[in-house]
Formats: C-alpha cells, sequence, structure tokens
C-alpha cells in the first residue's frame, strides 16, 4: 500500500482521532507532542486524507481482531493479510506493532467498526469491501468458524448493512467457490427478468472500482473491488443464461 509510509507517524493519529487514531498515536508517544508543537494540520481541511489514513488503520485493527475472533491467529491468517494488504518491507514492523495490538482479544472492535461507520457513511460500498478483505482473512483456513461469521455479521450490522445484505456479501466467499448467483446479485429468484436487469445494472454503479480510486484508497482496494465485480458479472451471466436472456 502506498500509504504505508504516512500512516504511522504522530500525524495518523491527529488526523483521525477516535479509536482508530488513540491506535496509532499511542505508538507515536512523545512525537505527537512534538508534531502538535510545530505543525498545525486539522482534520477539516484534510477530509480526504483523514479517509485514507483512517480507512488503512482500519484495515489493520478489523483485520487483526478477526484474525483473533475464532480464539488463535494461525499463519495463513497472517499470510493472507500480507498478500490482500501488501505491506512494503520498510513498514513491516510498524504494521506489525498496530497489528499485535489490536489483536490482543475481540473486545473494543465495536468502537473500530463504528467509526469507520461514521466516516464512510455516504460511501457504504467501501465499507464493504473492507468486509470483503475480512472475509477473505476469515476464510484463509477455508472455513469460515462460527466465531469469525458472528464478528463480521456484526460488523456489518455496525457498518449498516441488513441481513440479506450480509448473506449477499457472504455468499461472495463460498468454501466451494459455488456461491448462489442470485444471492450474489442481491435478488429472489422469482425476480422478474426486468427486475434482475435493474438490479444488475445497479449493483454495477454502486460497486464500480472508480469509486475507490476516486476516495483515493490504495491499489489492493481496487483489486478487491474489481474482483467482487468481477463475480457480480459471473453470477448475472449464469442467471441471465438459465433464463436465456
Amino acid at each position: 500500500m502506498a500509504i504505508w509510509g504516512k500512516l504511522l507517524g504522530s500525524a495518523a493519529g491527529l488526523l483521525v482521532g477516535g479509536p482508530l487514531g488513540a491506535l496509532v498515536g499511542g505508538l507515536a508517544g512523545h512525537a505527537v507532542d512534538k508534531y502538535r508543537e510545530t505543525t498545525e494540520l486539522a482534520t477539516e481541511d484534510h477530509p480526504h486524507e483523514v479517509k485514507q489514513v483512517a480507512f488503512t488503520i482500519a484495515v489493520i485493527a478489523l483485520g487483526a481482531k478477526m484474525a483473533k475472533a475464532d480464539g488463535v491467529v494461525t499463519r495463513e491468517e497472517i499470510d493472507v493479510f500480507k498478500r490482500i494488504f501488501r505491506i512494503p518491507p520498510t513498514e513491516e514492523r510498524n504494521v506489525g506493532r498496530v497489528f499485535n495490538m489490536a489483536r490482543q482479544d475481540t473486545a473494543g472492535y465495536e468502537e473500530y467498526a463504528a467509526q469507520v461507520a461514521r466516516m464512510f457513511h455516504d460511501t457504504p460500498q467501501l465499507m464493504e469491501d473492507l468486509l470483503h478483505g475480512l472475509f477473505s482473512i476469515a476464510m484463509a483456513d477455508g472455513v469460515l468458524h462460527p466465531a469469525e461469521d458472528a464478528y463480521l455479521q456484526n460488523v456489518a450490522a455496525i457498518f449498516g448493512f441488513n441481513e440479506t445484505a450480509y448473506a449477499r456479501i457472504r455468499s461472495y466467499h463460498a468454501a466451494d467457490g459455488q456461491g448462489d448467483p442470485y444471492q450474489i446479485l442481491g435478488v429472489s429468484p422469482d425476480i422478474s427478468n426486468d427486475g434482475l436487469k435493474k438490479a444488475y445494472r445497479q449493483l454495477i454503479r454502486e460497486n464500480h472500482p472508480d469509486k475507490v480510486i476516486a476516495e483515493g484508497l490504495p491499489q489492493e482496494f481496487v483489486d478487491v473491488a474489481n474482483d467482487k465485480l468481477a463475480k457480480i458479472n459471473a453470477a448475472y451471466d449464469q442467471v441471465a443464461k438459465i433464463r436465456g436472456l
């Protein structure tokens, strides 16, 4: 992630604030005080950068707690985290410190999720992309454990997704890779052809990678968005073939 370099300094905690800012601000130590003395940087003056940094901190914090949700952090989960969120070698130590602090247990993740929900309330597709990343970590061992499922469902609820929306997001990550195409599209099997096309077009608009690019988020989340879009297209093609469209 190109953003890692500016993530874990004193500026991050001051910019973001709240529980996410406190997580990295606590690591910065006296550097925060020094930063306050030498720089004036108001959050409202840098909304785009604040969102970028907050989103990336949330990835670390919620990813760490996701890995711990079933009671143990496995090597596979850590490897998946590193693969999805490509961390440069120069930042691995810093990211690891935040990851280790956040993963001590699952307590407190609700506060991180709530801060994300407040900051990204106008771009729910970005919160959905974060959920997809968390699902990838959860499925690293090929199984979605009940505790992981409960964790993800609760995070999704805090993000504002209802049970139907959560089931749709969850279906993208079916263990056998064969999720229900209707569920992926968020529609009922008895939907009309016109209704199906309308729902499909709306999903494409809402989940286009350009929205991620516009927010300035790292390439990794552009990749997540592209993967999600590919699954939407594949699900629609499957249903369209069945219906002879």
